[in-house]
């Protein structure tokens, strides 16, 4: 059994992410919600299935829609003949986009090596600063308590911009209220989104993007998958567990999980063997969506490696069958 990654999984986890996509796709529109979902994960766990590796699924569907599917906590994917690998995935990064026909949808999967990934069962939510690589180095962990305008002025700072400029990416939750209030006060602006919290952590990890930071609370399987690319793009990322109800506080504290702790990308993933891939389902700022023409189906991916650094866009046309 090989216990390192020999090539670049990447080049063929994207093919379960392009096959999520394509799945979801169809029901773009449509207003449903479950149905793409289970399309998506049926046709990312029988990509995943041609994979050669061992891989064990550590965070799943079950734990993000509260309802069992084919990539639940636990479930083996691969051949089996390959390296042992973590497995996290989210087949619609952004549901209730592709039931309104909405832009920032995503199908994302993540894999490294086998117990390199947190695992953050019971809990569901997350509070977490993200930011690229030029602020990778300011951002410290006290900006977890810091008032958000101090955080939004240490970006302006360090990327020699005026606050005015800066662009914050925050969900669009009656939860962050205060927090959208705060960063408007501060001067700066917000890039809000209804849904898709990976595709706003791309968005805050790039170098080349007009978002400067992601604050706010979002899901905790989305925040393992988060500092996978986060930290294949070079960036930083906090993250602290952030229970939304009581039974969710009850089972975290049951769990013996620190609600105080805050984690960075190396404690959420502690490997440089990070191998990441997301594609468009719906037009996004990070991808494409994907588009019919005729007897084909386009598709953008993006693949990150975080060993060598190396990022890959790729555009494939797939022949529809009758």
């Amino acid at each position: 059994m090989e216990t390192r990654p020999p090539r670049n999984l990447g080049l063929d986890l994207v093919r379960a992410t392009e096959a999520a996509a394509l799945a979801a796709s169809r029901f773009t529109g449509l207003g449903d919600l479950d149905e793409p979902n289970r399309a998506a994960a049926e046709a990312m766990v029988n990509a995943l299935n041609t994979l050669d590796m061992d891989g064990h699924i550590v965070i799943g569907e079950e734990g993000r829609l509260g309802a069992h599917t084919a990539l639940d906590t636990g479930q083996r994917v691969g051949t089996g003949d390959g390296p042992a690998m973590d497995v996290v995935v989210n087949p619609i990064d952004g549901r209730a986009l592709i039931a309104n026909f909405k832009t920032g949808s995503l199908a994302v999967a993540a894999v490294a090596p086998r117990g390199s990934m947190w695992r953050p069962a019971p809990a569901v939510y997350m509070d977490k600063i993200i930011v690229d690589r030029e602020v990778a180095g300011a951002l410290v962990p006290e900006c977890m308590n810091a008032p958000a305008a101090w955080t939004v002025a240490l970006v302006a700072r360090v990327k020699k911009k005026a606050v005015r400029d800066v662009v914050v990416f925050v969900l669009d939750r009656p939860r962050h209220r205060d927090l959208i209030e705060e960063v408007r006060r501060a001067g700066a602006r917000i890039l809000l989104r209804s849904d898709g919290d990976i595709g706003g952590a791309l968005l805050a990890a790039d170098p080349k993007s007009q978002v400067d930071l992601l604050m706010g609370i979002g899901g905790a399987s989305e925040s393992v998958i988060a500092a996978c690319a986060v930290k294949a793009l070079g960036g930083s990322m906090l993250a602290r567990l952030a229970p939304q109800s009581a039974a969710e506080r009850e089972a975290v504290a049951a769990a013996g999980l620190d609600t105080r702790s805050i984690l960075r990308c190396d404690e959420l993933v502690a490997s440089q063997q990070i191998f990441f891939a997301a594609t468009g389902i719906t037009d996004s700022l990070v991808l494409s969506g994907v588009r019919f023409l005729g007897q084909v189906a386009v598709t953008e991916s993006l693949v990150l490696r975080a060993e060598t650094g190396t990022r890959r866009l790729i555009q494939t046309e797939h022949r529809l069958t009758p």
